[in-house]
Parts: C-alpha cells; sequence; structure tokens
C-alpha cells in the first residue's frame, strides 16, 4: 500500500540495505544530512511531510536502484539491490585533528565532514572504498600502543559496526575518541580503551552522537 509510511520505510530500508543510516543515506545522495530524519517526517504544524520526487531520484542515482526496486521496497518485497553502487571516492580527503574534531561544527550528525576547518590528505586505500570516507590525525599518546602521535586513521561513517570493530566515537558532550567496540546494546555501547593505562567506556546510547568504523591507519 502507497502511504506515508511505507514510502518512508522504503527509505529507511534502501539505506538499510547499503549499511547507512538515513542520515548517512542523504548525505551521499547530495542533500541535507537532515533530510531523512524521522523527526522531519512531521511538520511543526503536526502534517505528514513526504520526501520530494527530486529527494528520491537522487538516491536511486546515489545507489543505483531503480524505481521498480524503490516500489518494491514501498510494497514491502524484497528487492535485489545493486553492490557497490555508490560513486568511489578518491584523490584527496578531509584531514582533521582529533583535538579539533571534537571542538564542533566539523561534522553533521551521521558523522560526516560538514563546514570548514579541514585540511587534505591523499587517499592512500583502494579507491574500491565507498564514498564518504575521511580522515582523523590521532595526537597525543592516549591510544598508544596501537595508534602513534602523528598516525592518520581512515574511518567510515555510516557503515554498520560489530563486535571488535576498531572505531571512533564522538559524545553528545563533544568528545572524540578511539576504542574497539566490546558490546553494543539498544541503551548502552561498551568500549575496550587501546591503551591499557587508560580506563575502559561504557556510554549510554542517547549520549552516543556517531560512531565511525576505521578501517585503514597509516602504521
Amino acid at each position: 500500500m502507497f502511504s506515508h509510511d511505507t514510502v518512508w520505510s522504503a527509505i529507511d530500508r534502501l539505506a538499510e540495505s547499503y549499511q547507512l543510516s538515513p542520515s548517512g543515506l542523504a548525505r551521499r545522495a547530495g542533500l541535507d544530512p537532515t533530510s531523512f530524519n524521522k523527526s522531519k517526517r512531521i511538520g511543526p504544524d503536526g502534517r505528514m511531510r513526504w520526501p520530494s520526487t527530486e529527494s528520491v531520484a537522487k538516491v536511486l542515482d546515489a545507489t543505483g536502484a531503480s524505481i521498480e526496486q524503490f516500489t518494491a521496497l514501498i510494497r514491502g518485497d524484497a528487492a535485489p539491490l545493486p553492490e557497490g553502487a555508490f560513486a568511489p571516492q578518491t584523490g584527496s580527503i578531509p584531514l582533521l585533528g582529533f583535538a579539533q574534531a571534537g571542538a564542533g561544527g566539523f561534522f553533521d550528525d551521521g558523522g560526516f565532514p560538514a563546514g570548514q576547518g579541514w585540511d587534505l590528505v591523499e587517499f592512500p586505500a583502494s579507491p574500491a572504498r565507498k564514498a564518504g570516507v575521511y580522515a582523523l590525525e590521532v595526537q597525543g599518546d592516549s591510544m598508544m600502543p596501537l595508534y602513534r602521535d602523528g598516525d592518520v586513521l581512515i574511518v567510515e561513517p555510516g557503515a554498520q559496526v560489530r563486535r571488535s570493530d576498531r572505531v571512533v566515537v564522538k559524545t553528545s558532550e563533544g568528545e572524540v575518541m578511539a576504542k574497539v567496540l566490546s558490546r553494543q546494546t539498544a541503551t548502552m555501547i561498551e568500549l575496550v580503551s587501546l591503551n591499557p593505562a587508560h580506563p575502559n567506556r561504557q556510554i549510554e546510547t542517547k549520549n552516543v552522537e556517531w560512531i565511525a568504523r576505521i578501517i585503514w591507519a597509516s602504521q
């Protein structure tokens, strides 16, 4: 059935198919990263807000999905979607230090680069990696012995994270840290410190702004 709920559910399912959050999908499609947030689906006056046909077209173009596949998602069918359809990112990518990353203003709510303040670094990994990755430069010794001062970490926001993944986490208070994901529930994440001199962390999910998976490090 074609309805407000089924259309938004189709967008959510499309994002999920590529291991993205709705904001991550919007960002990859060149839209405002808040375009698909659940809070934007009902207007201030209580009226239902629908995604525009232009937004849907941009999402289909970014993912490589067809309109037939999208309508199948609206119907609730299991539509086969093309793999790796996002345009590869090559050349320079944004680079920011961890200390700056916690200062605010450099990320949207999906953990993607936003605004100004970035340096650039050449993308050292395979260009076949998904678009949207960026680099963080380690500052200090809090991540020793795994990551040293000056190491560059390539992170992939919006990707699904699993237990034992090395991740970068930003809290709602602006703290940015690199840890190993030990456990994740609906209400809490448990993080193991890379440096035994620093304590492990338990953070309530409501206090986590975003988590990005570390996919490469310059060691």
